[in-house]
């Protein structure tokens, strides 16, 4: 099976058990509750497993979109999924013309966020990464 990056709406017992592996301090019942149009959350499925999610706060007006959250399981990390995660959420959003990821959420490593972040195409500034 191809790995698929979507948008979630609903969240089924699978997705919320494959969300709690990514986020272990996360509310995920809580966190299904605010969708909405200027709040998504986007993962990366592959044999109908989430291996890696973000949130994305989205000021349409502005077409402006915030990064939260982005975290790929640590299994499955180096093998492209969290760049294929960012493009795709990206590209899905075509409206979005300016992203930034936040720095003063807790990171694991910093420096590999950095290096990341630079592998996506964003460029660091004193709050966090952007794209323009």
């Amino acid at each position: 099976m191809k790995l698929t990056i979507e948008r979630l709406t609903v969240l089924s017992p699978q997705d919320k058990r494959d969300l709690v592996n990514i986020w272990p301090a996360v509310d995920i019942d809580a966190l299904q509750q605010q969708f909405t149009d200027s709040f998504a959350l986007f993962a990366a499925r592959f044999n109908d497993r989430l291996l890696a999610a973000v949130q994305v706060e989205l000021d349409a007006a502005w077409g402006e979109g915030r990064l939260m959250g982005l975290r790929v399981r640590p299994e499955t990390r180096r093998r492209g999924v969290g760049l294929y995660l960012v493009n795709e959420t990206r590209r899905q959003m075509p409206d979005i013309v300016s992203w930034w990821l936040s720095n003063q959420q807790p990171l694991e490593d910093a420096a590999l966020m950095g290096k990341f972040m630079s592998a996506c195409g964003f460029y660091e500034e004193p709050d966090g990464w952007h794209l323009r």
